[in-house]
């Protein structure tokens, strides 16, 4: 597909040529949900540490286990607690076959993911908003009509996906569109990763987090990447996260 169709389609391009994706296993949805289980606190502190949340894994361990940790503020706590929430319910849709790359999805999981956060939350933005560091400036408009455009692109794209056919693929372009875009007012990566990981679980495969001790050469990345709207290099990038490496 060439990049001006891409773009048209995805908001974002890509050389799947280019790109050495993980290599796709026989699916197999309890391992892969129960091996993202046994990482619960390390994945949550990945997500947290790239939001630059002070809690440590220690803390975050302590935290899941229902025990305050002294010293931290509240909303550093309640973020933690919310991807806790946000992961949690990403693994009972997987479970109970209720994912899908969809509108409804998308909102629901933004919301957890970004409650307390979001100038409103589990709608698609309404406003103008920019991405610090980066002179890209995501769609823009006000009101009911740029939240319509926006729930428009995102299902044109979740329903396009299905043509790529690899799962890792349609997973990082889920994740891309949905940070250049911009498309809620807050927690858009991290809403992003929820949805790629949806389609790595229902799948069968194992979920890609990026690690804590990356957060520099993530941001780089993401930042040449909304300037560029070229999704190779953070699909290179991404490709090398998977938690299978873990296991074997």
């Amino acid at each position: 597909m060439r990049k001006e169709d891409q773009m048209q389609r995805f908001a974002i391009s890509w050389d799947a040529n280019e790109i050495d994706f993980p290599q796709i296993a026989p699916p197999n949805g309890r391992r892969a949900i129960w091996r993202a289980k046994k990482l619960f606190a390390e994945i949550i502190h990945d997500v947290t540490a790239l939001e630059g949340n002070p809690f440590t894994l220690p803390e975050i361990q302590t935290l899941l286990d229902g025990v305050t940790v002294g010293g931290r503020k509240i909303s550093d706590a309640q973020q933690v607690l919310n991807q806790r929430d946000s992961y949690l319910r990403l693994f009972d849709l997987v479970e109970s076959g209720g994912f899908a790359l969809s509108v409804e999805t998308a909102r629901e999981l933004q919301r957890l993911a970004a409650r307390g956060e979001a100038l409103e939350e589990g709608v698609f933005r309404r406003g103008k908003v920019t991405i610090g560091g980066s002179d890209y400036l995501p769609p823009t408009g006000e009101g009911d009509s740029l939240a319509r455009s926006l729930e428009e692109q995102f299902a044109r794209m979740s329903n396009d996906t299905g043509a790529l056919g690899n799962p890792f693929e349609q997973g990082m372009v889920a994740f891309l569109h949905v940070a250049r875009q911009q498309s809620f007012w807050d927690g858009n990566k991290r809403t992003g990763r929820l949805l790629m990981n949806g389609v790595l679980l229902s799948a069968g495969q194992d979920i890609i987090t990026v690690p804590a001790t990356k957060q520099l050469e993530f941001n780089q990345k993401m930042l040449r990447f909304y300037d560029s709207g070229d999704g190779t290099e953070m699909m290179k990038f991404l490709s090398g996260c998977q938690i299978r490496s873990k296991f074997e």
